[in-house]
C-alpha cells in the first residue's frame, strides 16, 4: 500500500471551565497597560505540526488523534484536541 506524506496542524486548548493563567494575564496586560478594552476574553493554547506517513488525509487525522490521546500529549479532562487541517505533502 502507497504512503503519502502529510501534516497535521492540531491545536491544543484549554476547555472554558479550565483555570487559563497565560490567558488572564494576556488579557490584563491588553486591558491595563495598553487600553483595549475592547477584549473580552483571552484564552491560551499550543499549537503542534506534525509530519506522518499514511495512506490518506483520514487515516492520517486518526492516526494524530491517537497519538496525542496515547501519549497524553494533552490532557482530555482540561483541553480539548482540534485538528485544524491535513496537508498532503508533495
Amino acid at each position: 500500500m502507497d504512503h503519502q506524506e502529510y501534516i497535521v496542524e492540531v491545536v491544543l486548548e484549554n476547555k472554558p471551565q479550565a483555570r487559563d493563567p497565560v490567558g488572564t494575564t494576556i488579557q490584563k496586560d491588553l486591558l491595563a497597560k495598553k487600553g483595549y478594552n475592547m477584549v473580552s476574553n483571552v484564552r491560551s493554547g499550543q499549537y503542534l505540526r506534525i509530519n506522518i506517513s499514511a495512506a490518506n488525509e483520514n487515516e492520517a487525522k486518526k492516526m494524530v488523534n491517537k497519538m496525542c490521546n496515547d501519549l497524553r500529549i494533552f490532557n482530555p479532562v482540561t483541553q480539548n484536541l482540534t485538528i485544524l487541517k491535513v496537508i498532503q505533502k508533495n
